[in-house]
């Protein structure tokens, strides 16, 4: 099983870098100013405050960048982030009613290399979800600790919320049975996007087509984003699956439980 990293310290008393201090009578506006510029401390370690105007510089940069390169990941990442105002306290909230989700959101598990053991998940039975997942990540030479750590997020819990959601973005493709192609990945971001709302999946789902054949095209109108769509809005929510407690269960099985339909 995946060893669940320490929890990070929540509240924001507990993460400012310097301790209180003392107010003076008489302190007026400029205890107020001081008192504003310490409110743009360091809320999670690698977190970089911004403003709501740094925010849309990064953004409209970000979303620039990604659709220019697909694979900058780290576009895509910062994208996410500055976007998903709206849609990660919703998830979160999805995963606080959800017990399994709420325990992840208490037990923070990371999924990384450092929390994974590759020998014991490679000897599970062909079919089981903690095979196919190494047979994905081999198949598709792509790692785990690739997924770039949060940073513009001003909150620290759904700074985990989001971490969660990229670490589990290869075990999407495991369960969909889609490649890291740019018609599987652009399958997989019609699929999150139903499921999470992000503006980013919804920009990749509605402008990753642009760089497939005409065949492909077909295809993906045709037959792939009909399934998406349709697994999308009846599955539950991907955040509220323990994976790391699932390995042993068939990706069948896994996939029937969640509500997500046989790839075609």
């Amino acid at each position: 099983r995946a060893v669940p990293h320490a929890p990070l310290p929540a509240g924001r008393a507990a993460l400012s870098r310097s301790g209180p201090r003392p107010r003076h009578a008489g302190g007026g506006r400029q205890e107020e100013e001081e008192d504003g510029e310490e409110g743009c401390h360091e809320l999670y370690p690698g977190h970089i405050p911004t403003s709501p105007l740094q925010k849309a510089l990064l953004a409209a940069g970000s979303a620039v960048t990604a659709l220019c390169d697909p694979y900058r990941h780290d576009m895509v990442a910062v994208l996410g982030e500055t976007t998903g105002c709206l849609a990660l306290p919703h998830l979160r909230d999805k995963m606080k009613r959800h017990p399994e989700g709420h325990r992840i959101l208490q037990e923070r598990p990371r999924i990384r290399l450092s929390t994974l053991d590759m020998a014991r998940l490679r000897g599970l039975p062909d079919g089981s979800l903690g095979r196919e997942y190494v047979r994905f990540l081999e198949d598709n030479k792509v790692s785990p600790d690739t997924r770039m750590p949060t940073k513009f997020v001003d909150d620290e819990e759904l700074a985990y919320v989001i971490q969660r959601y990229r670490e589990v973005h290869d075990l999407m493709h495991t369960l969909l049975g889609m490649p890291t192609n740019m018609l599987g990945e652009v399958v997989v971001k019609w699929f999150e996007a139903i499921q999470t709302g992000l503006p980013m999946c919804v920009l990749g789902a509605a402008f990753g087509p642009v760089r497939l054949s005409a065949r492909k095209l077909q295809v993906l109108a045709t037959e792939l984003v009909p399934w998406a769509i349709r697994s999308g809005r009846n599955a539950s929510c991907i955040l509220n699956i323990y994976y790391e407690q699932r390995w042993e269960q068939p990706v069948e099985s896994l996939r029937e439980e969640i509500g997500i339909f046989p790839p075609p």
